[in-house]
């Protein structure tokens, strides 16, 4: 009697559990603060329909990753109670968004969006339906693709989710499938997974161990200490044994937890699935001793509508920052876009405005020595580069002096020349032709000197001029080319006289010796100083053979005791010829750089502006009527900026009333 009791007592139990599994199983999948989930999601989903994500906005995801029959289209199909593609092999072949939608009413509304088209369907023909979207996407082989598929779910019970399922992760092509498919699902996987507004659900199989598996390596790649990754395990009734401890244990990081499900088998419905994995984690001895948090479809729909409305919730501040940031950024770029030309007048002031900047412009860099328009090209900063130039000009003259200059040979030149000079005539007389003779062949072996400064100047200039009109006609490049000509001819121009003018100044040096500079005599006294000491020297055959005269440091004169009747003139000559020297070295950089200075005043302030004129106008260059002509890269550039500020605003409208609402409703709480 007792012991038919005791019968009694374990069969009522059981069908007690038996009747709250099929509660519990009825339940829908949705939660009480669906209400408020709901616009949150629209609000993305809508951003995510734009496309503003092409913008370089990041989007809040939820994205499902795992490796090949792990078991993801199962979960998919637990949560949006609908069946998706089956069979061997990669069933997934691009990224499927799934939005699924809690609606009241008993009716069903399936429909897919691809390439641009929207087509309904429903839950017997769905599979098929995504089979052939697939195909129209990647092809009909076994290839993958990066254009998205969507799938909208209207279904009464599903919870309000948005997902992106990814395809499965494989080694190993198989038939008909590209030899690299694992580097193509690779790349896929991490662009989905790698931005920081992702959430990584991570399906795994209870059969295999998690740290072997690739979606596990994959995420940890982006994701290190696990925050943003929740883990679905499948397939626990297959591998009870030991499933407990894996997912208490966290041998891989799993920071948003785990939630282990059981798959649907054979032709169940999807509501005797749920009876039957709640039978399975409530008596099963080993499975029902994992936390009732931890098991379960509706634990899991609960738990990624939670995060999803957090992520939402947490992410939109920054959203609204960047678009805004980029439609004022995009607003700004248009309106600096040339304005569109529709009249012989209007390209006329464009240009002149062109002309009158870039005038501005050189007169700053040139002229003036300013650099703010550009501060970090320090080749662009004229006056300074022009400094340098001039500083090292100078510099190799005085070097070639001091080449000429042999201590060995002390006033041999000088007593060479006044042998083939001397005539009848009272001694002690210096013959000027005997000056003249050496200054030319001092002023010979220094000029090229100038000629190459001037050369590289306006070399340098030309680079400067070029660059300044290609930036300020950066928004025409129609005119580019007839002002790089227009400034390589002028440049061209100018350079050929500024050659003429320092090949005519070398030659004036040559011609004859003149300075009113009273260095000369200053600086040829203070050199006779040292003559007595000098001619004292020479005189004593026993004395040194060297002698140290300021300004030629230590000289070897006993070669020049051999010309008594001459030494002393050329001395003379000597200290003369050194003395005039540093007045002609000297005007040949001043005179050179004044030139310069004063050529580069014309180029800036007239010789530019005419030449350009001129070159619009000519006939062969097509004058005026180019700029009419906007180029296809501006058009196209002004018609995406124009694009994108439109999508921007529409999503900034959509934000604005999610984040009025918010601020009414309040936060939702977070995960």
């Amino acid at each position: 009697m007792k012991h038919s009791l005791h019968l009694s007592n374990q069969e009522e139990n059981s069908n007690r559990r038996e009747e709250v599994d099929r509660e519990q199983a009825s339940l829908p999948l949705t939660m009480s603060y669906n209400a408020r989930i709901r616009p949150l999601l629209d609000a993305v989903d809508k951003l995510r329909q734009l496309k503003v994500m092409n913008e370089g906005i990041q989007l809040p995801t939820i994205v499902v990753v795992g490796d090949q029959s792990s078991g993801k289209s199962s979960v998919l199909e637990s949560l949006a109670g609908i069946s998706l593609p089956r069979g061997q092999g990669i069933c997934t072949r691009v990224p499927l968004i799934m939005k699924l939608q809690h609606q009241p009413s008993d009716e069903t509304e399936l429909s897919l969006e691809y390439l641009g088209k929207e087509i309904e369907t429903d839950e017997v023909n769905v599979a098929r339906a995504i089979n052939d979207a697939t195909e129209e996407i990647a092809g009909n082989a076994k290839g993958i693709s990066n254009i998205p598929l969507t799938l909208i779910v209207k279904k009464n019970g599903v919870p309000d989710l948005t997902m992106v399922d990814l395809p499965g992760i494989t080694r190993v092509p198989v038939q008909g499938q590209p030899e690299n498919i694992y580097e193509q699902i690779s790349n896929i996987i991490m662009e989905y997974i790698r931005p920081e507004e992702s959430i990584i659900l991570n399906v795994l199989s209870a059969t295999v161990d998690f740290p072997t598996c690739e979606s596990i390596r994959m995420s940890q790649r982006v994701d290190k200490t696990g925050e943003r990754t929740l883990a679905v395990v499948t397939k626990s009734d297959k591998a009870p044994e030991g499933l407990r401890e894996k997912v208490t244990a966290d041998d891989v990081n799993i920071g948003l937890g785990y939630i282990c499900v059981r798959n649907r088998i054979g032709d169940e419905t999807y509501e005797e699935a749920r009876i039957e994995e709640a039978n399975w984690f409530n008596n099963h001895p080993l499975l029902c001793k994992i936390d009732k948090s931890m098991v379960g479809v509706p634990v899991l729909a609960q738990k990624l509508v939670q995060i999803q409305a957090t992520l939402i919730s947490k992410c939109l501040p920054e959203i609204v920052k960047k678009i805004n940031d980029k439609l004022n950024s995009n607003a700004q770029e248009l309106g600096s876009m040339p304005k569109h030309l529709s009249s012989i007048t209007d390209a006329m002031t464009a240009f002149m405005q062109i002309v009158g900047s870039a005038k501005e412009s050189l007169r700053k860099i040139l002229v003036r020595g300013e650099f703010d328009e550009f501060p970090d090209e320090t080749e662009m900063h004229g006056t300074a580069r022009l400094a340098e130039m001039l500083n090292k000009y100078a510099e190799q003259l005085q070097n070639k002096r001091v080449e000429f200059e042999s201590k060995e040979n002390f006033l041999m030149d000088e007593i060479g020349v006044l042998q083939e000079t001397k005539g009848i005539g009272l001694p002690n007389f210096l013959p000027r032709t005997a000056f003249l003779a050496i200054l030319q062949r001092k002023v010979k072996e220094v000029s090229d000197a100038p000629i190459d400064f001037v050369s590289n100047v306006w070399d340098y200039i030309g680079k400067v001029v070029v660059s300044v009109l290609t930036h300020h006609s950066a928004n025409y490049p129609q005119l580019q080319s007839s002002n790089k000509r227009a400034a390589s001819n002028l440049i061209e121009r100018m350079k050929e006289q500024s050659l003429y003018r320092v090949m005519e100044l070398t030659e004036m040096e040559k011609l004859t010796d003149y300075t009113c500079n009273p260095d000369y005599l200053e600086e040829w006294n203070q050199f006779m100083a040292e003559q007595n000491t000098f001619m004292t020297l020479m005189n004593n055959h026993w004395a040194s053979s060297k002698i140290t005269i300021p300004g030629f440091g230590e000289i070897e004169v006993g070669h020049l005791r051999q010309y008594p009747n001459v030494v002393q003139q050329a001395f003379d000559m000597k200290m003369r010829i050194t003395a005039y020297w540093n007045i002609v070295l000297r005007r040949l950089v001043d005179v050179t750089a004044l030139h310069l200075q004063f050529s580069v005043h014309n180029l800036v302030n007239k010789e530019m502006e005419s030449e350009l004129v001129k070159e619009m106008m000519d006939s062969c260059g097509g004058g005026l009527e180019r700029l009419l002509e906007e180029p296809p890269s501006v058009s196209n550039k002004r018609n995406r900026l124009k694009k994108s500020i439109k999508l921007l605003k529409e999503s900034k409208d959509v934000l604005a009333k999610i984040t009025n609402r918010i601020s009414v409703d309040g936060a939702i709480t977070s995960y």
